[in-house]
Parts: structure tokens; C-alpha cells; sequence
């Protein structure tokens, strides 16, 4: 498709919008599932319903253009969603890694917050009324799931995987401790020999 006006570049931006909204869709059930803290799987859940009702206002938007939504793929938010994957793979602690889901989910976020907002300025600038009404009530939902995530992140999540880092650092210390006892006893024993035999 070429850019030849604003008004192509508003359709560009909601068909990748669509794109990267389903690819979320697909991604959610998985984070939901890899997820152990509640709150946080509920916001993961609450956030998946409020997705396609994204998908819904832009099939609206793009019937009232009369272009299909169809045709584009988001590869920004193929690109967040595959980090936010190698997260899931990883051998992580469970509260470790709901911290670095959260952020994951973030990421995602941010991305549609910006893209929204420019959305809803060009519908704005270019008079779609009503386009302007649905996009900046995807734009608050948007906004308002970032902050949620952010209090999730500073008030549990990530208090509960540095208690987690600093538990793991006490049981590396005592495990290393009997090492370090037995050295000792070996090296004192190894003095006394050396004792006895200069005498």
C-alpha cells in the first residue's frame, strides 16, 4: 500500500493495530498460564477479554472506511511477544518470573498506548468523530492495564522475587559454609602435622 496522504497512513496504523492485537490474543492464554501469582493472572485474564473488544472497535472502524483490517502483520509486537516467550523458557523461580512477565506485559503496553494515541490524533485531525470516541476508550483501557501492572510489579511481584534472590543467596551461604568448615579443619590438621615433625 503507498502512503500517499494521512489518511493512509491511519489505515496502515490500524491494520497493524489489528495484527498486533490477535497476536496477543494467542499470547495471553500462555502468559496466563505461566503466571503463579493470582492477582497477576487475573489481570492477564481481565486483559484478554478487553482485547477483543480492541479487535472489535477496529473491524468497526475499518467497516466504516470500508477497508478490511486484514493484510498487515505487526512485526513490533511479534518481536515484544517473542521476548515475553523466552522469558516462559527460561529456568526462572516462579516469583522471578512473574516479575519478568509483568514486564513483559508492559512492554506490550507501551507499544499500543503509542499506538493508539497516534491513532486517535489522525482520527481526530481528519474528522472521524466516532473513530476518535472508540480508539481513545481502547486508549484508557490501555493506560489503565499499565497501571495496574506497574502497582502489581512495585507492591508484590518484584518484593517477592528479590525475597526469592536473597532466600537463594542464604542457601548457596550455608551450603558453602560445611566446605568451608572442612577446609579449615583440613588445613589445621595439615598445620599440626608439619608442627609435629619439625619437633
Amino acid at each position: 500500500m503507498s502512503l500517499d496522504s494521512l489518511n493512509d497512513l491511519y489505515v496502515e496504523e490500524l491494520k497493524d493495530l489489528y495484527s498486533a492485537e490477535n497476536q496477543i490474543i494467542k499470547a495471553l492464554p500462555k502468559m496466563i498460564k505461566a503466571a503463579t501469582n493470582p492477582e497477576l493472572q487475573q489481570a492477564f485474564a481481565d486483559h484478554l477479554e478487553q482485547t477483543k473488544g480492541h479487535v472489535a472497535r477496529l473491524v468497526q472502524i475499518c467497516e466504516d472506511l470500508g477497508v478490511s483490517p486484514k493484510g498487515k502483520k505487526c512485526s513490533g509486537m511479534e518481536g515484544i511477544l517473542e521476548e515475553g516467550s523466552e522469558k516462559m523458557e527460561e529456568d526462572a523461580d516462579p516469583s522471578v518470573l512473574d516479575a519478568g512477565l509483568a514486564a513483559a506485559a508492559q512492554h506490550v503496553e507501551h507499544y499500543e498506548i503509542a499506538g493508539y494515541g497516534s491513532v486517535r490524533t489522525w482520527a481526530q485531525q481528519l474528522g472521524y468523530g466516532e473513530h476518535v470516541t472508540l480508539l481513545q476508550q481502547t486508549l484508557d483501557e490501555e493506560k489503565t492495564a499499565d497501571e495496574l501492572l506497574s502497582r502489581l510489579a512495585i507492591t508484590e511481584l518484584n518484593i517477592e522475587a528479590e525475597a526469592e534472590g536473597d532466600a537463594a543467596d542464604e542457601n548457596e551461604e550455608e551450603a558453602a559454609a560445611p566446605a568451608r568448615s572442612s577446609k579449615a579443619r583440613s588445613a589445621a590438621k595439615s598445620g599440626r602435622s608439619r608442627s609435629r615433625a619439625k619437633a
